[in-house]
């Protein structure tokens, strides 16, 4: 077995086609070096806007996928134990994705973090923010960005 450079490593997952293949890398990685493996997902809250001119109504409880947020991480720990990864957990959370998955990784402090990037372009970045530039900015440790995969045009 190779040396273990990274013996915590920890992935974040939303699902997407991206995050998917940064969770492929993750599982490949902690494979190869025998590391523990953590994968992390954030169930966003739905903000609430009010009109200034209307009258204030306390919030119903917010709107919050949960249910789709713990499906992505059992699939991820299923796909990772199939793969031979002898320590795996999973960690759902509630609220902003940047700020939870920062504050996570400020506690837990993974000698590993592997993110995918949706590709955004400077200005969706700007007016969405990304989370991977969030983590490379935030997390004072290693991270890998993992890019999607160029697909090649169809006949």
């Amino acid at each position: 077995m190779a040396e273990t450079r990274f013996p915590t490593i920890s992935v974040a997952t939303d699902g997407s086609v991206p995050a998917n293949e940064a969770l492929d890398v993750a599982i490949d990685l902690a494979k190869r070096y025998g590391s523990s493996l953590t994968v992390l997902a954030v169930a966003p809250l739905q903000p609430t806007f009010l009109a200034a001119s209307e009258a204030y109504v306390p919030p119903t409880p917010p709107v919050i996928d949960l249910p789709y947020y713990r499906h992505q991480v059992d699939a991820a720990l299923a796909k990772a134990r199939a793969a031979g990864i002898a320590t795996v957990k999973g960690v759902v959370m509630e609220g902003v994705p940047i700020d939870e998955i920062l504050v996570y990784l400020e506690r837990q402090a993974p000698s590993l973090v592997v993110v995918g990037s949706r590709g955004l372009s400077r200005g969706k970045r700007l007016l969405l923010g990304s989370v991977s530039t969030a983590v490379v900015q935030g997390f004072k440790g290693a991270v890998l960005v993992v890019h999607p995969r160029a697909t090649e045009p169809s006949p």
